[in-house]
Order: structure tokens, then sequence, then C-alpha cells
């Protein structure tokens, strides 16, 4: 300490007269309550209601709906949209939805809505926007006023940083939710609205509206359809393009594709049979259908932003420009649809009680996701396989990448099944920085393997005679021609499980689902007759993704992820890399000191395994490069399902055998 600066406190204190105080600084540091400034504290302000909760009753009269989606060039859908005003109403409260079905969170595109206008009998009308629903918007209602125009424009995303891309130069997905708004109050079935939308000349256009018609006078890329209601017409988007094809599938349903390259609508008769056998297999499996026609709406593209999302009488999907063309190379990608059909029943027609919403307002509690995506999961591979849209190898690998996935998920020993079905709510699907202890959407491929467990439960119990796919007739398949919607809770899951088989369900489920910290979901596998095992070469689902991204995926090695520049993409949590220090967005510029490659870095992993030396990774970090080693030695590493001893077929292999008649 400095000498001179320890005294000069005691020279000063007694430098000052009596009753002197010393200054602030030579005091103790810490300010007495007494001597503290005053501090203002607020109250909050209520927040009060301003959007009128939603009643069942009729909106009186109907909306008309127009859009101009010609300007693909700019990849705009200009809108205008008039709505009827009861008498003496002197404020109208209208929605641009948010919560939409199938999308398991908070979705609205508000930001994408420009130029917006409203008005009656030309005058401008005054509107604020409610400023805890943002998507809400109070228009003031002049006296006499029976109708209000609304105009604004939808501005569809022109590249991937700015959000899903649904216009191109050569097709659209259009969306009703995103470009009309509805009126607050009201069950969003009891609002009538009569669609119209102008196209660019020649387009052919796909959707499960009905009355659809194109009057010569208006011009024939002017399309209208019946008045129907706002809940029918958010679930009935549309597809439409300059390339297009369509193929009847037999029992009312239609393939409908729009394609980036005419080219990829040559599709082999054989291939086209696949889709029909879907059908087949899926009307075998549910029995009854909640459907009057069903349209598969399908784009092949690498410009259209990707999608998978169900409808009761449509879905949306889209896959690789060549995935019906080049069959056997783009097996791995065909599974969407598969999975999009059989949520006709399983999360459209049933589904949980507190998903279902009166408007698109409510906000949804996902809980049972589990069962609705979960089990939607399961019988897309089962329903894939027995119809040969997907080969029984690929649907294998599939379930292997997603049991190895499991298996080495460090994030399933703090959150459960169930917490994880809350993450598209909260996440919105955002990369997050260690995916692998976070967990996403795991809903999806754990509810999966947890049903599998189910069926080899049901097989064994009953010694072959049923498995799920009865409990699929009972629980999905009643009422049919019913295409409105039936709810249930968890007690309606566990009662029809033990209508097909009396079995401690409700403690199955809930330990699976509700804890954490479980062991790896292989039950299913194992009683299915196969084993999770890791060979030194990727499964064919894994090389098809790999191959189709350019990426090298070392997750179950290294714990890595990377692009074809060896930049970091995902890094395992506890692996070696992470152990090593290894985060996303480094790059690997070389492998013990050869310049990176996906060749360099595999054969210097398979070296490793007859050596005690550290693998040597040069890694850029920003602007700096360090020298990192990794202690690994255990080779490459990929999961595959491999067939057990013992005899007779397999519960796996009968699951995804066909049961369509005469296959």
């Amino acid at each position: 300490m400095n000498l001179r600066l320890a005294v000069a406190p005691l020279i000063l204190a007694a430098s000052l007269a009596p009753g002197m105080a010393a200054p602030a600084f030579a005091q103790n540091s810490e300010v007495q309550p007494a001597q503290r400034p005053p501090r203002s504290m607020p109250q909050a302000v209520p927040v009060e209601p301003a959007v009128p909760a939603a009643q069942d009753k009729p909106y009186p009269g109907t909306i008309t709906l127009e859009i101009d989606a010609t300007d693909t060039v700019r990849g705009l859908y200009r809108v205008t949209e008039t709505i009827p005003v009861a008498p003496g109403t002197t404020r109208l409260t209208l929605l641009l939805p948010e919560w939409l079905p199938g999308n398991h969170g908070p979705r609205g595109t508000m930001a994408e809505v420009v130029d917006l206008r409203f008005t009656a009998g030309g005058t401008v009308l005054r509107w604020t926007r409610d400023p805890a629903e943002t998507s809400a918007f109070h228009v003031d209602v002049p006296p006499g006023t029976s109708t209000i125009t609304a105009r604004f424009i939808h501005t569809s995303p022109l590249q991937k940083s700015e959000g899903r891309i649904t216009m191109t130069p050569q097709m659209l997905n259009l969306q009703w939710d995103k470009m009309s708004l509805y009126p607050a109050g009201h069950y969003v079935r009891q609002v009538r609205i009569k669609p119209t939308v102008t196209f660019p000349p020649g387009w052919r256009v796909f959707t499960a509206l009905d009355g659809q018609s194109q009057a010569a006078a208006d011009g024939p890329n002017r399309v209208t359809w019946a008045e129907t209601d706002y809940e029918m017409l958010v679930d009935s988007p549309i597809f439409a393009g300059s390339h297009a094809a369509r193929w009847d599938l037999g029992n009312r349903v239609s393939l409908d594709v729009v394609a980036d390259d005419p080219r990829n609508l040559a599709v082999a008769p054989e291939n086209l049979k696949a889709y029909r056998a879907l059908v087949d297999e899926a009307l075998t499996l549910f029995g009854g259908r909640h459907f009057d026609r069903y349209e598969i709406l399908l784009a092949l593209t690498d410009k259209l932003g990707g999608i998978g999302l169900e409808h009761q009488r449509s879905s949306e999907n889209a896959m690789k420009p060549a995935a019906l063309t080049n069959w056997a190379a783009m097996d791995w990608n065909r599974n969407v649809i598969a999975h999009e059909l059989s949520h006709s029943w399983d999360g459209k027609f049933r589904r949980p009680a507190r998903l279902w919403t009166p408007d698109f307002r409510q906000p949804m509690q996902n809980n049972l996701l589990w069962v609705y995506e979960g089990q939607n999961q399961f019988w897309g591979y089962v329903l894939a396989a027995r119809s040969g849209v997907q080969s029984r190898d690929m649907v294998l690998g599939q379930l292997a990448a997603i049991a190895g996935t499991l298996a080495r998920s460090p994030g399933r020993g703090w959150r459960s099944v169930e917490d994880t079905t809350h993450d598209p709510i909260f996440a919105a699907r955002k990369p997050k920085p260690w995916a692998s202890l976070a967990r996403g959407e795991d809903y999806y491929i754990e509810g999966a393997l947890i049903w599998l467990e189910a069926d080899q439960v049901i097989r064994a119990g009953t010694r072959g005679r049923k498995g799920l796919d009865d409990f699929a007739k009972a629980f999905f398949g009643l009422r049919d021609g019913d295409i409105g919607q039936l709810t249930y809770e968890f007690e309606d899951v566990v009662s029809a499980l033990n209508s097909v088989y009396p079995y401690d369900w409700a403690g199955f489920l809930k330990s699976r689902i509700e804890l954490p910290g479980r062991p790896a979901p292989l039950a299913g596998i194992e009683r299915g007759g196969y084993r999770l095992v890791w060979r030194e070469e990727p499964n064919p689902y894994e090389r098809g993704r790999a191959d189709d991204k350019h990426q090298l995926s070392l997750t179950w090695s290294l714990g890595l992820t990377l692009d074809k520049d060896g930049k970091v993409i995902a890094c395992r949590w506890d692996s070696p890399a992470f152990t090593a220090g290894i985060v996303s967005g480094a790059r690997i510029a070389a492998i013990n000191g050869q310049a990176w490659s996906p060749e360099v870095m595999r054969a210097a992993i398979t070296a490793a395994k007859t050596t005690k030396a550290p693998i040597q990774l040069l890694v850029q970090r920003d602007e700096a490069y360090r020298t990192v080693p990794v202690d690994y030695h255990d080779g490459l590493r990929y999961p595959w399902l491999e067939r057990g001893p013992g005899p007779g077929t397999a519960g796996l292999d009968l699951l995804l055998s066909p049961r369509r008649p005469n296959p």
C-alpha cells in the first residue's frame, strides 16, 4: 500500500474543525437509509381487454375477399376485403389470424402486411392498432355505414432471410390467413365469406375449396369460389403454378403438383401407383374418412419455401424438385405426404380439446401434441413403408436416426417429452446454441418411438391378433363422413387403448411422457425384434439427407455436424468436440496438418482407432486460429437398426407390412 495514500484520510480528519463533516469521499461508501435519494415507484396501468371474446353466433352478412396475385416479380398479394357492418356499429375490431391449427404456436405474419387502409363510401376511416394485441385493428365506424372496405398488401418474402417465400415467378402458395382479416367476437365458423383470386395468365389452380368457377367475362385467370365460412376458408389453401399436373389417386383423393421445371412432372406410372397405395393404406388403417374429397397439394421446388402442413380436406407439401422422378435417390425425401395425409384423421378430425379454439386469437395449449404429432409421426413412417412411397430400408433408417439421436440426447436428462410440446410457442423453431441440451420439438420423434412400443405391447399381449392399427380405427376412424372436429382429453386416449388391450396405459404413458431422465426410448424397437447398432457408414436415410445438404454428420462420433467448407453447424453437448472447446460457427481449417475436406476428416477419425494420439484440428473462430486436440478413438459411428436373433417374422417387420387388399 502507498503510505502517503494510507495516512491522507487521518491527516484530513485531524485538520477538520469540531462539528465539520468529512467530505463524502472520505466517508464509508455505503449510504445510510436515511440519506438515500428519493425513488419514484409507479403503479401498473391495468390492461383493459379491448377485443371482444368469440361467441358462437353468426356474423351479420357475407364478407367478400378479392386478391390480386399477379405480381410474381415483386411477390405481392394485393387484397381488397369488403366487410358488412351491422346497423348502429360505432367501432369494428378486425383481426389478422395468429394462432393457426398445425402451427402449434402464434405464427401470424403481421410484419408482411403493409399499406393498410380502411374506407367507407369513399371516406378514409380512422383506425388504431390494439397496443396489447397487435394483430387487432379497431376501426371507427361513421353513422349509417353498411360496409367497410379494407385494402392492404401482403408482401411475400423474396429471400429466405426474410421468412418463408410463398410466391415465385413459377408458382405460389396462397394461405388465406396471411391475407385476410376477420371480425372479432365470433367463432370463425360463424363468419361467412366469398373469395376471389386473380392469378397470372395460364396458371393452374388447386385447392379444396368448393364451387370453383372462372367466368369468361372476368378473364380466364380470375377465379372465384362458392361462399364458405372463414374456418373452412383458412383450412383450404391454394397451390398454383405455370407448370402443373393433377393425378386422380382414387377414393376422391387427388395429387396436385406444381413444379419449378416441367420435366419434374414426368412421373413414372409405377411411382404414382405408390401414392394410390398410400391412400388405400390410410383408408384401410383408419376406416372412416373425414373429407368428402382430399387434395394433396405438392410443390416440387427449391425456390418456394419448404412446408408440410395439415388440413382436413387437403395438405400443403413441398419436396425436392426431382423427388418424384429420381425415385431411388430421393427416397429419403418423400415422407411428408404420408405424414400430412394421416393428419386428416389425427389432428384435424380428432384434436386435443385444448388445441381446438373458436377463433385464431385464443392461445392453444399443446400438452397432448405427443398424440397429435407423435402418433402421426409414427403413422407417417408406417404408411410410407406399407405403400412403397418409401422403401422399408429407408423407413428403418429414419427410425434408426431418431433412436440414435435420442440415445445421445443430454437434454432428455432434464426436460420431459411433454415439456417439449411447449417449444413451438416460446422457441418458434429458431436455432439454439446447444440444441442437444436444450431439446426441441422432440414430441414428434420420441412420441413416435413411444407409440411403437405401445404397438408392440399390444401385439405381445394379444399374441399378434391386435396392434395400434386397432386403436387408430377405434379412435380416429369413427363417425364416417363427419368433416367437423371431435375433441379428446388424456383419459379418452387411455380408455380407447384399454378397449383394444387392457393394460396400465395411464402409467405407461405418464411415465414416458411426463418424466425426464428416462432410459433411451428403444423398447419398441427391441420388442419389435430389432436393436440399435452403430456402423461406420451412414444408413440410407442419413446418407441421403447429408448428401442433399452437402453436410458431414459426425454427430455420433466427434459430436459435430459440418458444412462442405468445414463450418460447424452444430456441436453435441458433452461430445468429444464439446470437451475440446469447439463451438458452432467455428471452422475446421485443417486436420492433422492437412487442409480440410470431408474425406480427410473421415480418414483421420478412422486412423485414430489404432493410435492413442488425439486428432489435431486447426480451428478458426472469427480472426483467430488455434490447434485443438480431440481425444477420440472410437471411429465413425452411425445408427442402424439390425434384426435381432430369434425365429419368425419380427414384430416391426409385421408392422411395416401392407394391409390393403391385394397389395
